[in-house]
């Protein structure tokens, strides 16, 4: 859960930027245009939302707007520190949010962080259905929903004037990806989605900042991962670790047939 980088800025192309925070190895986002500034995710709690508003504040003064990539606690959670803005997410990740968040803090109070006994469940307010482009003032982000993978809710934020691609939880660095509540039958087919977006750096929800090589070689491990799963296949060949492959073998059985993007 801990990693040893330091909690600071990164620009990863012309005033976009990401914080990797040692707390689940998180990265958030923060794209800053003409009038206004776009923060990617909030992390867990109060106060880790109080702090990373506090360090956007090192950066721009300029009006935030908010989204949050899907509906895990740890990308959500920080939300009402940003109140009144605008945040935005898929639809089903309000509706996610507003279901499951209760019981996603009553789990991980029992791990632990009693600062998410403050937590005021904040889902999205402003929800989209397959894409919708912000103007941060003669910058436009486009939110995109690319298809099922990581959950059935996850979003992107693409800024093609800096070829920079926030992924969210798709795609992952430094663990496996993780298969909860995910669809593996589809995220291959998500990720292929990406990288047909134009731009070499993508970010991930969690460790360091990759690009279209690492996600191509996380689709094929997924993609072999779940064939392996499928057929019986050889598990000493699987791309991803015993714990692993048991939860993809149980998302089969649950998430039921693949849906459209």
């Amino acid at each position: 859960m801990l990693g040893g980088m330091a909690e600071q800025w990164r620009e990863v192309g012309d005033r976009v930027y990401v914080r990797r925070h040692r707390s689940f190895d998180l990265n958030v986002g923060l794209v800053v245009g003409g009038a206004g500034c776009l923060v990617v995710d909030t992390r867990m709690s109060h106060r880790q939302g109080r702090e990373l508003a506090a360090a956007v504040r090192t950066v721009t003064d300029l009006p935030w707007t908010v989204v949050n990539t899907h509906a895990h606690f740890d990308h959500f959670f920080g939300n009402a520190a940003f109140l009144p803005a605008d945040i935005w997410g898929h639809v089903r990740c309000a509706e996610a949010a507003a279901a499951t968040g209760e019981a996603q803090r009553r789990e991980w109070l029992h791990e632990g962080p009693e600062e998410l006994a403050e937590v005021e469940i904040t889902p999205p307010g402003r929800t989209f259905a397959d894409s919708v482009t912000l103007d941060l003032g003669d910058r436009p982000v486009r939110l995109r929903y690319l298809g099922r993978g990581h959950t059935d809710n996850d979003v992107v934020a693409e800024v093609p004037d800096a070829g920079v691609v926030f992924a969210g939880d798709l795609v992952e660095e430094g663990a496996p990806p993780q298969f909860g509540d995910g669809y593996p039958l589809e995220w291959p087919d998500t990720l292929a989605r990406l990288l047909d977006l134009p731009g070499e750096v993508v970010v991930p929800g969690h460790g360091a900042v990759v690009d279209r090589g690492f996600v191509r070689c996380q689709r094929a491990d997924i993609a072999a991962a779940v064939g392996i799963a499928t057929t019986g296949g050889d598990p000493a060949r699987a791309p991803f670790p015993a714990e692993t492959m048991a939860e993809i073998t149980g998302r089969l059985r649950a998430a039921g047939p693949p849906a459209g993007p």
